[in-house]
């Protein structure tokens, strides 16, 4: 699209240009010659009249009149003048012009003396090509700001454009929150409109999906786990061999069952392209922050944010808030004091570190290398809880670790967000939609 903008742009300056331009130039040229020979028999007409004047009061006529009507100095041109007096006298005045030249010839009456001015014809003919020059240099300044037209225009009608495409791709890969600015153009901001609203729906219905693959998940381990149990329980307890056969068979089909469960969540994943997209961390944290508070001051204690407003992340955003609310949970649990949420860049490479942190006791020595195995629990718990967590944040490339053991800290590493997808740049967030009204169409919602 900038491509054909630029190309019809400079096509239009170009027919401007022929079309005017090349007239301009040579009647130009053209209006500066007729003033220069305009100026010459002026000129010679003044002389005459000077040198009647002399002859009627018995004045000589001198080389200095004729000198005074040379020029050259005023910015007219410099003449040659030749005079004929009645008695056959000449005089001389300028340089000799050999050569094309402009004459111009004018008889005095009734004394009869002859005046002859003449102009090079290379010095009219230099003072035309100015004219011409100036033609061409307002041509090139019509190019110059033609192509810089061109170029704004171009790049604000391909902007919001290529802005939309990356909406609609995000859009298409399940990423279903772009942010457009109005652009101005209307036909453009109809479409960006649309596609805001289909991704409002599309929202809809995949944060329901999300969240029931997110609560099937959680909801079938605990009592297929229990299930598992009870089996192996039965195996034990049992002193017939028919029956410990019996729950050997049933608890193989149990963990076939729990295979078959994970196998089908990780294939939902893969199949839909992958869910991360650059977030706003500090938004994901205040919505977990809103929801733990009450909690936190029914129990006494305070929780605190400690997130900037420019830190963004790649994750997706249901599976971050489930891995920030089980930590927090945990947290109110198992910890005590202040519960501390916070982030910092980790390394030159641009990856951030979500801590979780708190003042209490801290995790045992005996728990803490388990501490993210399932069934792992200190008896306030599933054991459930903080695999899963980890397991939400390794599928978007991350990685949850217990970084401290006393007090607790868990550490969230997540990749930043690399210039060229940062929401800012890519796809910046704007106000909400609203289109200009256009005379003989209805009114749009925004």
């Amino acid at each position: 699209m900038r491509r054909r903008v630029l190309q019809a742009t400079i096509a239009a300056v170009t027919v401007a240009v022929v079309l005017l331009g090349i007239p301009l130039a040579f009647y130009g040229a053209r209006l500066v010659r007729d003033t220069e020979l305009r100026s010459r028999d002026d000129r010679a007409t003044a002389l005459g009249r000077q040198i009647e004047a002399r002859i009627a009061s018995g004045r000589p006529i001198t080389e200095d009149l004729l000198e005074f009507y040379v020029g050259g100095d005023d910015g007219t041109l410099p003449a040659s003048v030749s005079v004929v007096a009645p008695d056959g006298t000449r005089l001389r005045a300028g340089e000799p012009i050999a050569g094309r030249a402009y004459p111009a010839v004018v008889r005095t009456e009734p004394s009869g003396a002859v005046v002859l001015l003449t102009l090079d014809w290379w010095d009219v003919f230099w003072e035309s090509s100015k004219a011409v020059a100036l033609v061409i240099a307002a041509s090139l300044v019509a190019f110059a700001a033609g192509i810089a037209v061109a170029l704004w225009q171009a790049r604000r009608l391909a902007a919001p454009l290529i802005y939309l495409a990356a909406s609609a791709e995000q859009l298409g890969s399940g990423q279903v929150r772009p942010h457009l600015e109005a652009s101005g153009v209307e036909e453009i901001d109809l479409v960006a409109a649309e596609l805001g609203r289909s991704a409002d729906r599309l929202a809809g219905r995949l944060a329901a999906e999300r969240q029931f693959a997110a609560d099937a998940s959680h909801q079938l381990r605990t009592p297929l786990t229990a299930l598992t149990m009870r089996l192996e329980e039965i195996t034990l307890a049992s002193d017939q061999e028919e029956v410990r056969e019996e729950a050997r068979i049933s608890l193989e089909q149990v963990e076939r069952l729990v295979a078959v469960v994970d196998d089908l969540l990780t294939r939902s994943r893969r199949a839909s392209g992958g869910t991360t997209e650059p977030i706003r961390l500090l938004e994901v944290v205040h919505q977990q922050e809103e929801e733990w508070r009450p909690s936190y001051a029914k129990a006494g204690r305070k929780l605190v944010v400690e997130v900037g407003k420019d830190v963004s992340v790649l994750a997706t955003p249901g599976a971050l808030a489930q891995v920030l609310a089980t930590l927090i949970e945990n947290s109110l649990r198992h910890g005590g004091g202040t519960t501390t949420v916070r982030s910092r860049p980790s390394g030159s490479s641009g990856a951030i570190v979500i801590e979780v942190m708190d003042e209490g006791e801290g995790v045992s020595d005996a728990l803490a290398p388990r501490i993210f195995e399932r069934e792992v629990t200190s008896g306030k718990g599933t054991g459930l809880g903080l695999a899963l967590a980890r397991d939400l944040v390794a599928a978007d490339g991350g990685r949850l670790e217990l970084a401290q053991r006393r007090p607790a800290v868990f550490s969230i590493f997540l990749a930043g967000v690399p210039r060229l997808l940062d929401p800012e740049t890519v796809l910046p967030r704007g106000s909400t939609l609203s289109l200009r009204r256009r005379r003989g169409h209805g009114r749009t919602r925004s």
